[in-house]
């Protein structure tokens, strides 16, 4: 699983003209399915970022986590994340979780970062043509795969 994640000051998804999640001060999580990732993957994953401190404190540190500033997310299913670039120009999607599969695996996600305590979850449309608008705040953009994490 991977996940591009941005610090934003505020988010939102829009799916034909209507916008169907928004959020304030978080992250907006561009999330991944690789084939033959497992709930596993997800858990690591949604406690790494629910945990990841990058925000700032009093003294501008990045001290800070979603937890610690009442943050919110927005979760965006992207299954780009997993192209394949090697060879020639046009990217290879293979390594990407079939759709079913991976549709229950974000959903077990976004479930995962409600569970672990965010204030608000909120979600694009899964294998819809969305527009995401957003102000990344800093900027601050960080990439996690989850087969690198312990």
């Amino acid at each position: 699983m991977k996940a591009v994640i941005q610090r934003v000051l505020n988010s939102s998804v829009t799916v034909d003209g209507k916008t169907v999640g928004s959020i304030d001060k978080g992250f907006l999580i561009l999330l991944g399915v690789q084939d033959g990732d497992t709930k596993k993957d997800a858990e690591k994953l949604s406690s790494k970022i629910y945990g990841l401190r990058i925000f700032t404190d009093e003294n501008d540190k990045m001290n800070l986590s979603l937890y610690d500033i009442d943050g919110q997310v927005l979760v965006v299913s992207q299954f780009t994340l997993c192209a394949d670039c090697k060879k020639g120009r046009r990217p290879n999607f293979i390594n990407a979780a079939p759709p079913q599969a991976a549709n229950e695996l974000y959903e077990y996600f976004c479930q995962r970062m409600k569970d672990l305590g965010t204030s608000r979850v909120e979600k694009g449309v899964f294998g819809a043509d969305m527009q995401i608008a957003l102000i990344n705040d800093g900027p601050v953009t960080i990439i996690i795969d989850s087969h690198d994490l312990a």
